[in-house]
């Protein structure tokens, strides 16, 4: 087959703009450019502002994971004041972000993964039947089910921060309401609700027996609920090899508590889990729209590159760990955090490991979420002392459902003097860096075969969606 290059996008069922530059050969991706060609500038919002804005700004960055981005500002204000969260409010505070990232996960695998084996190319397939009954769009029953479970759900955080999205409820100190004894209740009682549509329809299963799986061979052998049906599929469509990324997973550890945050945070590469260090973290701008050279976010600046210079092709910046492209997700958290099977499925590295992992998390942190209610304690306290500092710089690192959020805040004067922020899919959509290495979408493209006839390759709609991303959060 000939040499081709093929533009990709804008993406459907993608939140934001995505395109991707394609060069193939032989019948399959030789190399991938990823553009996130929206600039959107939140970062240039925020200098001179009081520092107390971030907790209304940075949350309508997005509102698919706004409390995600709430949770960074207010825990890096914290850093930049001294203060703690009292247990309680990190209770709270968990809940609250648990819940949305719950909600992330259901509707990624609901409305945006699944839906593509519906597609008229895999009819004739053994399971496409079940497909086109389960997910097809507006009419799906699995999808249907998902959505009235989700509305529900999310009543947990109306109850604890009033709404959803861009809820102020987080705040450096704790959270600004505290849950009484009914609230417990019903939140309890919701969660059992949402528990009883997983078991049902997602897994057809107790969520302990798709937690306690082990290893692939066990995994292979799960058949019930719609989790069964995308084994099936990607077994038959071998998703286990399409898609492999950089093989190097971070985690800046989930849901931060007093005694320590609920998963670990660390760096998986090659079945070891390493030291995650935030100072190793540099931004690259060799291949953006943006001015300046690499940095890391404290002493970052976004300075948009109006000529849009040639050899860059994305607003996205680049950021590196010491130096390499990492990987963020559910299947990220979950290996750093050392769930066997996470740790198997890191190693295989492709579509059905990420999806593999987003439902392991969803199992595990359901569970989660119905042990930081039961500890739920309305008589104590759920806000402490928190003092806004007139100088100070604060670092803010949060799990959200797509992967590790970070925001960088410096106060001079009782102002924002500077905010950076890097997003989840700012790592694994970023582009080249100075070295010339891809970023972890770019590099898991290569490889994926495309017919001659295909505009918009099926393998490739499959690999982007694995690492569901999240454009308007990438270019801020």
């Amino acid at each position: 087959m000939s040499e081709r290059q093929l533009l990709v996008g804008p993406f459907n069922r993608v939140e934001g703009d995505l395109e991707i530059r394609l060069d193939i050969e032989g019948g399959e991706v030789r190399a991938a450019y990823a553009n996130s060609p929206l600039f959107r500038g939140f970062e240039m919002m925020l200098p001179g502002k009081d520092p107390r804005d971030a907790l209304t700004l940075t949350p309508r960055i997005c509102g698919i994971c706004s409390i995600s981005q709430s949770a960074a500002a207010a825990f890096a204000l914290a850093d930049a004041g001294g203060a703690e969260m009292p247990e309680q409010g990190a209770l709270a505070a968990s809940i609250l972000h648990g819940v949305e990232n719950m909600a992330d996960h259901v509707t990624h695998f609901h409305l945006f993964f699944m839906p593509d084996f519906c597609r008229p190319s895999y009819a004739g397939r053994a399971w496409h039947g079940r497909a086109l009954q389960r997910f097809t769009a507006m009419e799906g029953s699995a999808a249907k089910t998902m959505v009235e479970a989700r509305a529900r759900l999310l009543h947990i955080v109306g109850m604890l921060g009033g709404k959803w999205p861009h809820t102020l409820a987080i705040q450096p100190g704790g959270v600004t309401r505290a849950p009484d004894a009914r609230d417990k209740v019903r939140i309890q009682t919701l969660l059992r609700a949402f528990r009883r549509f997983l078991e049902t329809s997602l897994f057809g299963a107790p969520l302990e027996a798709f937690v306690g799986l082990s290893s692939l061979r066990d995994l292979d052998g799960w058949r019930t609920g719609d989790a069964g049906l995308f084994l099936e599929i990607a077994g038959d469509l071998d998703l286990a090899s399409l898609g492999r990324g950089p093989g190097r997973y971070l985690s800046a550890g989930a849901y931060p508590m007093p005694s320590g945050r609920v998963s670990r945070a660390g760096v998986w590469q090659g079945g070891a889990v390493t030291a995650f260090d935030p100072a190793q973290i540099v931004e690259d701008v060799s291949h953006a729209w943006m001015l300046g050279g690499a940095a890391h976010p404290a002493q970052g600046v976004t300075a948009p590159d109006e000529e849009m210079r040639e050899e860059a092709y994305s607003w996205c910046k680049a950021p590196r760990l010491g130096g390499q492209p990492v990987e963020v997700g559910a299947l990220a958290r979950q290996a750093v955090d050392g769930h066997p099977l996470a740790q198997a499925l890191a190693a295989e590295g492709g579509v059905r490991a990420r999806i593999t992992g987003r439902l392991l998390e969803i199992a595990r942190l359901q569970i989660w979420l119905e042990d930081w209610a039961a500890r739920l304690d309305p008589a104590a306290r759920f806000m402490g002392a928190w003092t806004l500092p007139e100088a100070g710089a604060g670092m803010g690192l949060v799990e959200a459902a797509r992967g590790t959020l970070g925001h960088w805040l410096r106060i001079e004067g009782g102002k924002i003097a500077s905010y950076q922020i890097v997003a989840p899919t700012t790592w694994n959509f970023s582009p080249r860096d100075a070295g010339g290495a891809a970023g972890p979408v770019e590099a898991a493209l290569v490889g994926c075969p495309v017919g001659e006839a295909e505009d918009t390759p099926v393998s490739v709609q499959h690999v982007v969606r694995s690492f569901d991303p999240c454009m308007v959060c990438t270019v801020h």
